[in-house]
């Protein structure tokens, strides 16, 4: 079952086929055992040690797969609150890289890997490339971050696994990416859905017809909310089949979830993950079909195993076969989510960063709203805030450039930063109004 090596057969449509075609019945026998093996690790993390005795649980209380129901959920501010090693269940010697996501006021989120876990996450991301089509004889390009960022290091050793010339070429510099497509005979990229709007656009500039003058075959789109009309519309302008992606640095990164070929939904990968939907409010499940929460518990780790781990992206079950051949849980794009958290070109944004570098400026009142909206399959950010006082216009300029380059810091983006009169931006009663989405309506 735990074949993962290379395929000779590039024929044969799973990397990994005696996993990826498991029987429903088979990957819930496969689930449970999984879920008792990483409830008795979790046992070494001194977070999750608490977290039983107080629930009053053990690991013999897991005898099914329903009794995950059990287990008391994981959010986000546990990671923080834990900051940054205090949930991690191997010693620290044992973990040999760590990515880490941006935090709001306080600490930002740590994840540990261990070999073992880096190997099982390029698995997973192999397993999805070759699910669509993508053999060892292509070139892959990664036009997305390295760093503490997972999308880059996690489709890098993904595209490694699977035995393809990757060129790492990082994000940005449009041209250099033309170049490198057509010099290297590039087959897919792995790309934000906005930067290959732009792509296109430079393309465009310079009389490359990609449907001529490249080999392009696959997009792998990810990291940032689309559209079906969006991917689409990405498709038409490239002649390249574009498939959704899911990740979370929590879970791993990406490789979590993958379309297949049938594009009927993301395909979770249920020997890796245990998939949850519940109501946000009641955090009760859902029927299959119903938007919710989604809640992940990861079953195949070992530094840092998270136990119901909430999502707060929305979304519902589509169906538990596919066409293609393998039943691992399909899942419908994500709708939206249910806290503040803004996804904005792949990065996590919280309104209180902004906020808490508007303060810092006496010059500034408190006032101020951020707008997010799409241009031209771009996702912008404007950012306005009301001054204290009337200001010169030189000073009005000075304080322009220091406040969008101080946002640009924290948040890793440039918004549009405008400053305006005292009294200008709408005052709400009771909770004020500080983020309005006027972007595309995922559908």
């Amino acid at each position: 079952m735990e074949n993962q090596g290379i395929k000779k057969d590039y024929s044969c449509e799973y990397f990994n086929p005696e996993v990826e075609t498991l029987s429903i019945e088979a990957i819930r026998e496969l689930q449970l055992k999984r879920l008792k093996e990483t409830v008795a690790h979790c046992m070494n993390s001194p977070f999750y040690k608490k977290r039983f005795e107080e629930a009053g649980l053990s690991v013999d209380d897991i005898k099914t797969l329903d009794d995950i129901r059990k287990i008391p959920f994981t959010t986000k501010a546990d990671l923080r609150d834990t900051y940054p090693f205090g949930i991690a269940s191997v010693p620290l010697e044992k973990c040999t890289r760590l990515h880490s996501s941006s935090g709001t006021t306080g600490n930002p989120t740590v994840i540990l890997h261990t070999d073992k876990d880096i190997d099982e996450w390029a698995n997973q991301v192999a397993r999805n490339l070759w699910m669509v089509g993508l053999r060892p004889t292509d070139i892959f390009q990664n036009s997305s971050g390295y760093g503490m960022f997972t999308g880059g290091l996690g489709f890098q050793f993904g595209a490694e696994k699977m035995g393809m010339l990757t060129v790492p070429a990082a994000a940005g510099n449009s041209l250099r990416q033309i170049k490198f497509i057509k010099d290297f005979g590039t087959t897919a990229i792995h790309a934000v859905p906005s930067y290959l709007t732009r792509l296109k656009e430079v393309m465009d500039q310079e009389g490359v017809d990609p449907r001529k003058d490249t080999k392009l075959k696959v997009f792998a789109i990810g990291a940032e909310p689309h559209s079906e009309e969006q991917r689409k519309r990405i498709e038409n302008m490239f002649g390249v089949k574009a498939y959704n992606s899911f990740g979370m640095s929590e879970m791993c990164g990406p490789g979590v979830g993958f379309e297949c070929k049938e594009q009927q939904g993301l395909h979770f990968w249920e020997d890796y993950y245990i998939v949850e939907i519940v109501d946000p409010e009641t955090l009760e499940p859902v029927p299959d079909g119903e938007i919710g929460e989604l809640v992940l518990t990861s079953i195949r780790r070992e530094a840092m195993p998270l136990l119901r781990y909430r999502t707060r992206d929305l979304t519902r079950v589509l169906g538990h076969t596919c066409a293609c051949g393998r039943n691992h849980v399909r899942i419908d794009r994500m709708k939206g989510r249910s806290d503040d958290m803004m996804v904005l070109k792949g990065v996590n944004i919280f309104p209180i960063q902004i906020e808490k570098i508007l303060m810092q400026y006496p010059e500034l009142a408190s006032n101020y709203l951020i707008t997010l909206t799409t241009d031209a399959d771009n996702d912008n950010m404007t950012v306005e805030v009301e001054l204290a006082e009337p200001l010169a216009e030189e000073n009005h300029q000075k304080l322009l450039k220091a406040v969008t380059r101080a946002l640009k810091d924290e948040i890793l983006l440039t918004p549009i930063v405008k400053l305006v009169q005292k009294g200008t931006l709408p005052v709400s009663e009771g909770k004020a109004v500080r983020v309005v989405d006027k972007r595309t309506v995922y559908n």
